[in-house]
C-alpha cells in the first residue's frame, strides 16, 4: 500500500532497549502479564474468558486485539494530543518495520480525525508504542507472546514488531498491507474507546456468562476488523494490486477456528474470542466495500 511517509507529530513512546517489564517469559508470566490488561478493559469477565482461553492454548497465544458504534452517537473528550513520549522521527526510522507501522498509523490518524470531523465530534489521537519482549502499558505488562494490542487506560497501541515477522511467517500472511491491517485493527479499538463501544462491553461482559462473554468479545474484535477496513476504503487510491488478498489473507490467518486447529487440532466455538477466518475476512471485506463505520455493527443481529 502507497502510504505518506508518516507524520513527525504523531504521538510515539519508544520502550525498545529499556529492560523487562518484570513478569518474564513463559506460560505462566505470560497469564499474569496479561491479567491486569483484561481486568482492566473486561472486568472479571473477562478474567474469567482468558484463564479459560490460556486453558486451550497454553502459553503460544499470538492474536490481533488486545475493548452504539454509531459515529452520531455523543462522545466528549478533552485534548487533541498528549505529550510525546520520545521523537517520532528517531523510533520511526529505526528498522523497515518500525517506519511501515508508523505510516500506517499515521494514515489511520488522519483518515479517523477526519471522519470524526466530518460527523462533529472532537477526535483524540492515541499513541503509537514500540516496545522490544517486554514493556509496560498502563494496563499492566506488555509481552511479546501477547502480540499487538490496545490499552484503553493510556490510549496506546502497543506493538513489538517481531510480530510482523511472525505474521509472515508462521501464518503465511505477507506484504505491507498484512502489516498494516494489524495496526488499523488495533486503531479500530481505538475508536471504539472513543465512542464508548468497549465500555459497554466490558461492563456487559462483567454480568455475562462464559459464552456469552466470549461472544460479546467476538464482536468487539469483528468490529475493529471491520473498522480496519474503513480506513483502507477510505485510502482506495493508495491500495496497489495484491494488498486486498494480503489483508484477508491476514485476517483468515488469526481466526480462532484457524489457530485452534493448529494449536490443539480441534475447534471450541464457545472458547472463541476473535471470530472465526471467515468472519474476520467478512467484516474486513464489509468495511472494505462500504467505507462506512456506521456499517460496522456486529451488535445487531448474527455475525
Amino acid at each position: 500500500m502507497r502510504l505518506d511517509d508518516f507524520d513527525p507529530n504523531i504521538n510515539v513512546e519508544d520502550q525498545r532497549g529499556q529492560g523487562g517489564g518484570g513478569f518474564g517469559g513463559g506460560g505462566g508470566g505470560m497469564l499474569f502479564g496479561l491479567l491486569p490488561l483484561v481486568f482492566s478493559r473486561f472486568g472479571c469477565g473477562g478474567v474469567v474468558v482468558l484463564l479459560i482461553v490460556f486453558a486451550v492454548f497454553g502459553g503460544g497465544l499470538n492474536l490481533l486485539g488486545g475493548g452504539s458504534n454509531q459515529l452520531s452517537a455523543p462522545t466528549e473528550q478533552v485534548g487533541q494530543q498528549q505529550g510525546h513520549g520520545t521523537d517520532a522521527a528517531s523510533s520511526c526510522t529505526v528498522d523497515a518495520a518500525s517506519k511501515s507501522a508508523c505510516n500506517a498509523f499515521s494514515s489511520a490518524d488522519k483518515t479517523w480525525a477526519a471522519i470524526f470531523q466530518k460527523s462533529g465530534q472532537r477526535f483524540v489521537q492515541p499513541k503509537l508504542v514500540f516496545y522490544g519482549g517486554e514493556g509496560q502499558s498502563g494496563c499492566g505488562a506488555a509481552q511479546s507472546a501477547m502480540g499487538p494490542f490496545y490499552c484503553p487506560q493510556d490510549q496506546g497501541i502497543y506493538l513489538d514488531t517481531e510480530f510482523f515477522g511472525e505474521l509472515a511467517n508462521r501464518f503465511g500472511a505477507k506484504g505491507d498491507f498484512a502489516q498494516d491491517y494489524v495496526i488499523a485493527h488495533e486503531f479500530g479499538h481505538h475508536i471504539q474507546n472513543l465512542l464508548g463501544t468497549s465500555d459497554q462491553v466490558q461492563q456487559q461482559m462483567a454480568h455475562a456468562s462464559r459464552t456469552e462473554g466470549n461472544k460479546l468479545s467476538v464482536r468487539l474484535e469483528l468490529q475493529a476488523d471491520c473498522y480496519a477496513g474503513v480506513w483502507a476504503a477510505q485510502n482506495r487510491d493508495r491500495i496497489e494490486p495484491g494488498d486486498l488478498e494480503e489483508g484477508m489473507t491476514a485476517a483468515h490467518a488469526i481466526g480462532d477456528d484457524t489457530l485452534q486447529q493448529e494449536a490443539q487440532g480441534r475447534i471450541v466455538p464457545d472458547s472463541f474470542t476473535h471470530g472465526t477466518s471467515a468472519e474476520r475476512a467478512a467484516w474486513l471485506k464489509r468495511g472494505l466495500d462500504s467505507g462506512d463505520p456506521g456499517q460496522c455493527d456486529t451488535f445487531s443481529g448474527a455475525i
